[in-house]
């Protein structure tokens, strides 16, 4: 008989003994709980075990051809795919479960004029290729509840606390929740263990792994020697979060509208009238022309296009056909979109926001030796972190969260000595709506 290390029943096997060792309510010993308290602590493994396979187990299916792959094809068309797409979107594209909500990629999905057919990242951004993917840190760091990814090199206790190197290296004591880490081969790496099956004596037999990887998420089940050898090779480590809340720091997803984990794991109802070429659920940086897709695969036939904001008509466009009508919307705000139909109902409203997010930094060049100020501005959008990414040292790979005090006033330090080293440094400010996040880059010399 094979059983499965889940954490329900630990749970359940802790809570039955509480009973059974204190049936009238008496006090129990320091080691009892203890072990209450390890069952208490123990169910975000469970959550990011749940909420990896939200990534790695949905469903789609490209309604066109075009949608780059990281390997140089392409997704093909009326094929069906388990998992979303792999792709380093950085500061271009958009990160799925962070950036935008899963049912915003499910919607782009739905859109044969959308982002994921019409634009190619591939020799523009590294290791990219959609306009809407995930990295394995991204995917790692979605189930492991941040706010904003950590790069995979910094899972580790090297930079994070609450993390410790799992002994012995092996299946036989690895558990659910658990990293594996690949250094950098040029390119480093991350994988988290979502099932461990054991048999009738407590032996391990099978692993289950799921990263995210060229050109969907993976589901890998190893059995244990396999497992064993695969952790043993090319230097990789097992890592154990033994604390989530110190290992996340600052950086938790309850702290930020996004990851949206209760609308990433429904199922939404995607548009069949009209569709955005950024999908549906999502914000626009102002200045960015909006492209609305009249499609009617229902064959119901339609007369008008009509966006609001706010719940005032902004424009009502006749339409006699199907085909994408493109606006530049110049006031900030939430909006809506729908169809009119020939005999006067209305279709399915789509959802967007146009915001403005920009910002400056106070100097030319940066002295590591000296503070600077980013100062930015925002328009229906919440500023929520200065993120640096150094082309010349990778331990600088951080967010800087923005404090309410710091938005008010539209400014943020960046004390002296953080970055260490000359070269490029670039700087992004991250924005946040309930239709996702925006994302601006620029770059700055760091000088000796």
């Amino acid at each position: 008989m094979r059983t499965s290390k889940t954490l329900d029943s630990f749970l359940i096997a802790v809570l039955t003994t509480a009973v059974l060792a204190f049936p009238n309510g008496l006090v129990a010993h320091e080691s009892d709980r203890k072990e209450a308290g390890k069952a208490e602590s123990a169910s975000w493994q469970e959550e990011a075990i749940e909420y990896a396979r939200i990534m790695s187990q949905v469903r789609w299916t490209p309604v066109a051809d075009g949608m780059p792959t990281r390997q140089g094809g392409h997704f093909e068309k009326g094929k069906q795919y388990t998992g979303v797409p792999y792709s380093s979107v950085r500061s271009v594209g958009r990160y799925i479960g962070f950036d935008i909500s899963l049912k915003t990629f499910l919607a782009a999905v739905e859109n044969p004029h959308s982002v994921l057919y019409t634009e190619n990242l591939s020799g523009k951004v590294p290791n990219a290729a959609p306009y809407y993917g995930k990295v394995c840190s991204t995917y790692t760091s979605y189930a492991l509840q941040c706010g904003i990814w950590h790069v995979s090199r910094h899972h580790g206790p090297r930079f994070r606390e609450g993390v410790v190197l799992v002994e012995p290296q092996s299946a036989q004591a690895t558990q659910v929740g658990d990293i594996i880490y690949t250094p950098p081969q040029p390119g480093s790496h991350v994988e988290i263990v979502t099932e461990v099956v054991t048999d009738d004596d407590g032996v391990v037999t099978s692993v289950r792994v799921e990263d995210s990887w060229p050109s969907t998420t993976r589901t890998l089940h190893r059995t244990a020697a396999k497992f064993d050898a695969h952790i043993s090779s090319k230097g990789r480590v097992l890592q154990r979060i033994t604390d989530l809340d110190a290992w996340r720091g600052e950086n938790r997803a309850e702290s930020f509208l996004y990851p949206n984990y209760q609308a990433d794991s429904a199922t939404p109802a995607i548009n069949r009238t009209l569709l955005l070429d950024l999908g549906d659920w999502v914000p626009y940086q102002k200045g960015q022309a909006v492209k609305f897709n009249v499609m009617d695969k229902d064959s119901l036939g339609v007369s008008a296009l009509v966006i609001e904001r706010e719940g005032t008509v902004v424009e009502s466009i006749d339409v006699s056909d199907t085909g994408v009508i493109e606006r530049s919307l110049a006031s900030c705000g939430d909006y809506t979109a729908h169809v009119v139909r020939k005999d006067g109902t209305a279709s399915q409203s789509c959802e967007f926001s146009i915001c403005d997010l920009d910002f400056s930094i106070n100097v030319e060049k940066l002295s590591r030796t000296k503070a600077w100020d980013v100062e930015f501005t925002s328009n229906n959008m919440n500023v929520i972190a200065v993120y640096l990414s150094s082309d010349a040292d990778d331990s600088i790979r951080h967010a800087i969260y923005v404090t309410e005090q710091q938005r008010k006033t539209g400014r943020l330090t960046v004390p002296a000595g953080l970055v260490k080293k000359a070269g490029n440094l670039q700087v992004w400010l991250i924005g946040e709506h309930k239709y996702g996040r925006l994302k601006v880059r620029k770059d700055i010399a760091v000088i000796d």
